[in-house]
C-alpha cells in the first residue's frame, strides 16, 4: 500500500502520473480552457478544486470526530501568509498570462504542447532567479505574518470548525450559481476555444 517504499517517492511519482492523466482527459491541460477562467466564461477548474477542498475539509473533519482520525496524524507546516499572498498572486498573474500553472504545463507538455514547455522553462528561470536573489527583502517578507507550525485556521482565530466548514460550504454554492450565471451569459459569444476546435 501506499507509500510504496520508505520515502514514498515511488507512491508520488504513481499519482503525479495519475493526476496529469486525469487532467488531460478533463480538458484542464489546456490553456484555452484555464485561461477562460479569468475571463470568467468557464469555471469548471475553479468548482472543481473547490469542490475537492470542502469535500476533503469536511472529509478530515467527520474522520476526525468519529474517531478514525487522530487530530495529530496530519502535518500542517508553517503558513506565511504574507509571502503566501504576493507568490499566489504573480502565480496567478503567470497563470493568465501563460495559460497554465505547474502542474498543467508538465500535462501539457506530455499531450505534445510546445507553448507548455515554454511556460516550464520560465518557472525555471523564475525559480532560479528566486534562489539567487534570496535576501533580506524576501527572507522578512517570508517571515512575515505568520502561523505556527501545527495550527490551523480554528486555532489562529478561535473560530469553530463546524462554522468554518459551513462557511466553506455556502461558499462552494456561491461559485456554483454565479459561476453557471456567467457561463450562461457567454453562451451568446463564440470563444476562443471553440474557434480553436471550429478550425481543425
Amino acid at each position: 500500500m501506499f507509500p510504496l517504499n520508505d520515502n514514498g517517492m515511488v507512491s508520488g511519482l504513481l499519482c503525479g502520473i495519475l493526476f496529469g492523466y486525469v487532467l488531460e482527459n478533463a480538458g484542464f491541460g489546456s490553456p484555452v480552457k484555464l485561461s477562460a477562467q479569468f475571463k470568467l466564461t468557464d469555471w469548471a477548474v475553479f468548482k472543481v478544486m473547490f469542490t475537492a477542498i470542502v469535500v476533503a475539509a469536511v472529509g478530515l473533519w467527520l474522520l476526525r470526530i468519529g474517531g478514525l482520525l487522530r487530530p495529530d496524524s496530519i502535518a500542517v507546516p508553517q503558513a506565511a501568509i504574507m509571502a503566501a499572498a504576493v507568490g499566489g498572486a504573480l502565480v496567478g498573474a503567470g497563470f493568465a498570462v501563460g495559460g497554465y500553472c505547474p502542474g498543467t504545463s508538465v500535462a501539457g507538455l506530455f499531450s505534445g504542447r510546445l507553448d507548455a514547455l515554454v511556460f516550464i522553462v520560465g518557472v525555471l528561470l523564475g525559480t532560479t532567479g528566486f534562489a539567487v536573489f534570496y535576501g533580506t527583502a524576501l527572507r522578512s517578507l517570508k517571515s512575515a505574518w505568520l502561523i505556527a507550525e501545527g495550527d490551523t485556521f480554528t486555532d489562529v482565530y478561535a473560530v469553530p470548525e463546524p462554522v468554518v466548514l459551513v462557511v466553506l460550504g455556502l461558499a462552494l454554492v456561491a461559485v456554483f450559481y454565479f459561476g453557471s450565471w456567467f457561463e450562461r451569459r457567454g453562451t451568446g459569444t463564440v470563444t476562443a476555444q471553440q474557434a480553436v476546435e471550429g478550425a481543425r
